[in-house]
């Protein structure tokens, strides 16, 4: 009886499918979260009967055939890539993306990573780093004796000092683009990095070949939809109920078998 390792094939998809979700709602606060969804494919298929067999009675061939299948797998997990809300927070570092792009930061390793959290800090040094410490590329330096800091759409930011009338220019943020943004490694701290899936990036200055602009004093908010979530995790659960049932079923019908004398 194969209905036990069916059953429980969809019970592991469906679980898959809730752990999913419950992460999603665990960042429907985090800035700048797209939400994941898992996909599913179909198990091998035995073939009893093969369609188009030609049968030994008539010579006929088999319309349908003899087709069982073994039950279902995860095929990915991918990103529903979209722009959440922007957030008016009044913080002078806080920048969000207005379309597509993100921001480019150096790691510890000295590789690039790619956030679209915008949530910026000023280090001891005056450098421009993520709430994780990490620099901005390109490196952006805060004089000490700036009054403030103002960052255009176009990622230009300039410093006002006190004994200056004009502003100086401090330099310019820079955006990365993707040819596939879902194929981006999600490493943790709304941090990606690039793979072969998603293609190299592609540095550009934002409003240009494709790029959103920033906007400064705001924070992109995640984009999960709670109400859909819950939806989906109820549609889950009852997927994982009538799976345990087949079990339940397959189970009592193997007890009768044996129970045969």
């Amino acid at each position: 009886m194969k209905a036990l390792q069916i059953a429980a094939t969809g019970m592991s998809a469906q679980q898959t499918r809730v752990d999913v979700i419950s992460n999603n709602l665990a960042n429907m606060s985090t800035t700048g979260y797209n939400p994941r969804r898992a996909d599913f494919a179909d198990l091998h298929y035995q073939q009893a009967v093969r369609p188009g067999t030609i049968t030994a009675a008539d010579g006929t061939a088999v319309p349908a055939g003899i087709q069982l299948g073994l039950g279902a797998r995860p095929t990915s997990v991918t990103v529903n890539v979209g722009q959440g809300t922007l957030n008016p927070t009044g913080g002078e570092l806080d920048l969000a993306i207005d379309g597509h792009g993100y921001i480019e930061v150096i790691l510890p390793s000295g590789a690039s990573g790619y956030t679209r959290d915008g949530a910026l800090k000023r280090s001891a040094d005056g450098q421009i780093v993520t709430s994780d410490g990490y620099p901005v590329a390109p490196g952006i330096t805060i004089p000490d004796d700036a009054r403030r800091v103002t960052i255009n759409a176009d990622g230009e930011a300039y410093a006002y000092f006190n004994d200056q009338v004009q502003p100086e220019l401090l330099g310019q943020f820079t955006l990365a683009g993707f040819t596939n943004e879902k194929g981006l490694e999600a490493v943790g701290s709304n941090l990606f990095l690039e793979t072969n899936a998603s293609g190299p990036a592609i540095i550009g200055l934002p409003g240009q070949d494709g790029l959103g602009t920033v906007r400064q004093s705001y924070l992109e908010e995640s984009s999960v939809d709670p109400v859909r979530e819950i939806t989906e995790l109820i549609k889950a659960q009852r997927g994982y109920e009538l799976n345990a049932k087949v079990i339940t079923a397959a189970d009592q019908m193997l007890g009768a078998t044996v129970q045969v004398r």
